[in-house]
């Protein structure tokens, strides 16, 4: 690859869209390269049976400490990283790896493949950041780089001979201003989210009696006096089954939901069921953990278990709650490793639950599906800021086209 290619070009001039007032009249955002403002740093740490490692996360969510389950080899290089310098992964520069290290992992460690970069005064590293998390840089630059997408390495002499379109250091300070602050907004508003869901988890394992119980730690005053819960399986309240098709059923806009091996859910133009049902996945991403509960038609994969047909006196939204509350500690008492690869049917059909009355099942499902109203609601006040997060970047921004 010719990594002068962005040198042969004339340097452009853009304006974004959306300016600050006092800076309407300030010209053009100049071109420069990458490594006007970026040098590798190279200082030598430990090897890789005794360095302490940082990776960084796709999808722009920063460095973290990397735990290996594995000691490195003693044959592997490490360098030495300090608090603010930008760094990326070489492997996955398309998937949006990228972040700033951190205080607390100050003089923590990387690889050649994750190279970090000292950054000079000309520019802020947060605006850095920003920048190039958008996908107008990451895509389009990054699709320049040698080999096939899912093996591409974007190595270092390639990123610095980037470009970047930069204005003075006053405005882009003022637009870290104004992004730290969504962002501010953004991580509380999420800290309100996790709240509401340590609060559901917490009234649960009072609402649900522990393992080796017979009534539960809480319990409403009309029920107080009513006696233990009734000690089932699955099987005896309801029956399980497993879908016939296929991911590649699934239509983009079709007319029922299609749950597939996730926490995603797909459409498809057909239903296998119409009624009450709670659905989890037989293997996959997140198996063990992923739940949904249904009430109408619906199709679902061949690898996704559905309990359905519910015995008359039990709700199945009862039984949604008890199951995402208990079904995961089950899978892992049965599984060999100290992790779920898959999910067998017996898993499922001989899972112990314990039941009130249907009454106390309503009133439990009334309270925690209010709580979930909650959840969904503040999620869903996330992803809005997200969005505007995201429309506000694309507008103080400028697009540029680069000849590549």
């Amino acid at each position: 690859m010719n990594h002068k290619r962005h040198e042969k070009h004339e340097k452009k001039q853009l304006v974004p869209k959306l300016r600050f007032p006092e800076f309407r009249d300030k010209g053009e955002w100049q071109e420069n390269e990458l490594k006007q403002f970026l040098t590798e740093s190279r200082i030598l740490g430990s090897k890789g049976n005794t360095a302490k490692k940082i990776t960084v996360k796709l999808w722009g969510k920063g460095v973290f400490e990397k735990n290996d389950e594995i000691q490195g080899s003693i044959n592997t290089q490490y360098y030495r990283r300090t608090t603010g310098q930008f760094i990326y992964s070489k492997l996955d520069f398309l998937n949006q790896a990228f972040g700033l290290i951190p205080e607390h992992l100050d003089s923590y460690e990387s690889t050649v493949d994750l190279p970090c970069f000292d950054i000079s005064q000309g520019i802020s590293p947060v605006f850095l950041l920003e920048y190039v998390k958008r996908k107008d840089f990451y895509e389009k630059l990054g699709e320049t780089a040698d080999g096939s997408r899912k093996a591409r390495r974007i190595h270092a002499d390639t990123f610095l001979s980037f470009p970047i379109f930069m204005p003075s250091p006053q405005e882009q300070q003022k637009i870290v201003d104004c992004l730290t602050t969504f962002d501010e907004l953004i991580t509380a508003e999420a800290g309100k989210l996790e709240a509401y869901k340590a609060h559901k988890k917490g009234l649960m394992q009072k609402l649900f009696p522990a393992e080796g119980e017979t009534m539960p730690e809480w319990r409403f005053p009309e029920f107080r006096g009513k006696g233990e819960w009734e000690h089932y399986v699955i099987n005896d309240i309801a029956k399980v089954t497993t879908g016939n098709k296929d991911t590649q059923n699934k239509f983009d806009d079709g007319e029922y939901p299609f749950f597939v091996r996730s926490q995603t859910v797909e459409r498809i133009n057909s239903y296998s069921y119409d009624g009450e049902a709670i659905l989890t996945s037989g293997d996959g991403v997140g198996v063990g953990k992923n739940f949904h509960y249904i009430i109408g038609k619906f199709d679902f994969h061949q690898r996704v278990y559905c309990i359905y047909d519910f015995e008359k006196t039990v709700s199945g939204h009862f039984v949604y709650h008890y199951f995402t509350e208990h079904f995961y500690k089950r899978v892992m008492q049965l599984s060999a490793k100290n992790s779920v690869d898959s999910v067998r049917m017996a898993m499922i059909t001989e899972m112990p639950i314990s039941l009130p009355s249907n009454e106390e099942q309503q009133k439990i499902t009334t309270c925690l599906s209010a709580l979930d109203n909650l959840i969904t609601a503040q999620s869903k006040k996330i992803d809005t800021l997200k969005i505007h997060k995201k429309g506000l970047m694309q507008g103080l921004f400028p697009s540029a086209e680069v000849n590549i």
